[in-house]
């Protein structure tokens, strides 16, 4: 495993930034594909499934598996961010709260990725999708992803950008949970979840490191189209957040790539864990 983010200056800086109440700003202003695409065409980690003796109670960063439908200009489908975001996370969510992560034979974070139509997807109360504006679900992951959602289960969406991607998504989803019954509402600030560990004062907008390092520290990866970031989601009758959407930004880049760049770190980085940490809390609490 690659230390360089994990190198205690780095660490403490993070802990104390977050610990100490620093501020939240805002930055800134089809066609069927291989839906492993990501593995295979950039020799990256492939997914990592549930082992059937697996067994373990502490927190596990779940990620959907899913086939994209439809091409994302700096997308890249299901394992977007994969892995070295659902490892980070892990290893701060541990460094920063009391949860306790699962771990490998090797002592590394313990992520796993599952397809929406298997049987372990019932074993984690929290699962994650990144690029859902590529997403097509079948009639049986839809009615799967529905009936988790309703048995209590929480879904995180991140980093999708303008209206294209929108449209599809919302679509996918409608699919989900009939958006008659269950329509999508921007979530306030003043909503429980922002106000957990951590005070999220504003929407931060998240950008990847290519696309910020290209267009000289922009952050909107569609121009005009998504100059602005939105938390977004869907209760349940009771009132319970059971899918929560940050939308036109990429939270997760700010957990892959905290140690890739000083300024990238500084900048994003503390205000991704600040959302990350306080979204799993409410997850795994209500």
């Amino acid at each position: 495993m690659d230390g360089t983010w994990l190198t205690w200056p780095r660490g403490l800086a993070l802990m104390l930034a977050i610990a100490g109440g620093l501020a939240l700003p805002m930055f800134g202003l089809s066609q069927e594909v291989n839906p492993w695409r990501g593995y295979w065409r950039r020799s990256r980690m492939p997914p990592r499934f549930v082992e059937p003796d697996r067994a373990t109670r502490a927190f596990t960063f779940c990620r959907v598996l899913y086939e994209s439908v439809r091409d994302e200009d700096g997308g890249n489908g299901w394992d977007t961010d994969y892995p070295d975001a659902d490892t980070n996370f892990m290893i701060r969510l541990s460094e920063l709260t009391t949860t306790s992560i699962a771990e490998d034979p090797h002592g590394e974070p313990d992520h796993v990725v599952v397809r929406l139509t298997e049987d372990p997807l019932h074993e984690f109360p929290f699962l994650f999708m990144s690029d859902v504006g590529t997403v097509g679900f079948t009639d049986e992951e839809a009615a799967r992803l529905r009936e988790y959602l309703l048995r209590g289960g929480f879904l995180w969406v991140d980093d999708f950008w303008g209206p294209r991607a929108w449209q599809k998504w919302t679509e996918e989803l409608g699919k989900v949970l009939s958006p008659a019954e269950y329509p999508i509402k921007d979530l306030q600030l003043d909503h429980p979840i922002f106000r957990g560990m951590f005070q999220v004062e504003q929407v931060p907008q998240i950008p990847s490191i290519q696309f910020w390092r290209r267009h000289g520290g922009m952050t909107s990866e569609r121009g005009a189209d998504s100059a602005t970031p939105y938390f977004r989601g869907i209760s349940d009758a009771d009132g319970r957040l059971m899918v929560f959407m940050s939308y036109n930004t990429d939270i997760a880049d700010g957990w892959e790539r905290e140690g890739q760049d000083q300024d990238f770190f500084h900048r994003f980085s503390i205000d991704a864990y600040a959302v990350g940490v306080n979204v799993l809390l409410y997850a795994m609490t209500h």
